[in-house]
C-alpha cells in the first residue's frame, strides 16, 4: 500500500513564522520526494506484537502486582481523585482508545485539552515525583497488552491536540500509520513532555516520520534499551541528589 501525501501546494491553516519557513520546506519537501510509506513485513508486526506481549505481561507480573497497590495506595492518601487517569487519545490509523496513567494531577477541569507544564500548580507532589522516574506511565503497559499500544511507536496525543496540530503541521498525520508506543524516536532524542512550540513539534513529527521508514526489529530494540538506560540514569540522579545536598 502507498499513501498519497498532499499536495505541496496545500498550505496549513496556521502558517509557521516566516524565518522557519526555508527549513520547513526542506524538511518535508524530502518527505514529498522520497517518502513513501508501505506495509511493513507481517513477519516484523508479528514478532513485534509477540514481543510486546511478552514484555508487557512480564512487567506487569514481575513489577506491577506489587508496585501498583504502592502507588495507588499513596495517591489516594495524598489526594482527592481517582488512581488512575484515563485519557482518550489518538491511536493506529486516527482510531480513539483509553490511555491510562498514573493520576500525577488534582482533579480538574482542563485535564484533557491543557498539557502540564514546567511547575504546573495543579500536578501533585507525589505526580511530580512519578513524573520524574515516569512511573506514571506504567499502567499503559496495560493498553499494550490490550494492543491498543505498542513499546516503541509514536507516543499517542490527547484529541484536541490531534485536531489543532493536524491542521498546522503538515503530514501530521502520517503519525498514525503506526500504532502508538510507550516510547519512540522522538523521545530518545530528547523530546519529551511538555511541546513549548511548534518548531519542537515539527522535530517531533520528523522523528516519528523517521521511525516510519526506518522501522525493524533492531530499531525498535534499539529505542527500547536506550530508553531504559535514559530511565534509569534519570532516576539514579535524582536519588542520589539528596545525598549529595546532604554533604
Amino acid at each position: 500500500m502507498i499513501i498519497q501525501l498532499p499536495s505541496r501546494t496545500q498550505a496549513p491553516l496556521l502558517a509557521p513564522p516566516q524565518s522557519e519557513m526555508a527549513e520547513l520546506r526542506e524538511m518535508f519537501g524530502e518527505i514529498n520526494q522520497r517518502y513513501l510509506v508501505d506495509d511493513p513485513p507481517v513477519m516484523y508486526l508479528t514478532i513485534k506484537r509477540i514481543y510486546d506481549v511478552l514484555i508487557s505481561f512480564t512487567i506487569i507480573v514481575a513489577v506491577l502486582s506489587w508496585l501498583y497497590p504502592i502507588i495507588a495506595l499513596v495517591i489516594k492518601l495524598t489526594s482527592r481523585g481517582p488512581v488512575l487517569f484515563i485519557q482518550e487519545r489518538t491511536g493506529y490509523l486516527g482510531l480513539e482508545f483509553d490511555c491510562y496513567k498514573f493520576r500525577t494531577m488534582y482533579v480538574n477541569s482542563e485535564a484533557h485539552t491543557t498539557q502540564a507544564t514546567t511547575g504546573d500548580k495543579r500536578i501533585t507532589r507525589v505526580g511530580a515525583f512519578l513524573r520524574l522516574t515516569h512511573m506514571d506511565e506504567l499502567p499503559q503497559l496495560f493498553n499494550v497488552l490490550l494492543g491498543d499500544m505498542s513499546i516503541v511507536g509514536p507516543r499517542p496525543h490527547m484529541l484536541y491536540h490531534t485536531r489543532f496540530y493536524a491542521q498546522s503541521i503538515p503530514y501530521y498525520n502520517l503519525r498514525h500509520n503506526a500504532v502508538p508506543g510507550m516510547t519512540g524516536m522522538a523521545q530518545i532524542k530528547g523530546y519529551i513532555g511538555e511541546i513549548g512550540n511548534e518548531r519542537e513539534l515539527r522535530k517531533r513529527i520528523q522523528w516519528d516520520i523517521y521511525y516510519l521508514k526506518n522501522r525493524s526489529g533492531w530499531l525498535d530494540f534499539k529505542i527500547f534499551f536506550i530508553t531504559v538506560g535514559q530511565v534509569v540514569g534519570k532516576a539514579l540522579h535524582i536519588f542520589k541528589a539528596p545525598e549529595e545536598e546532604e554533604r
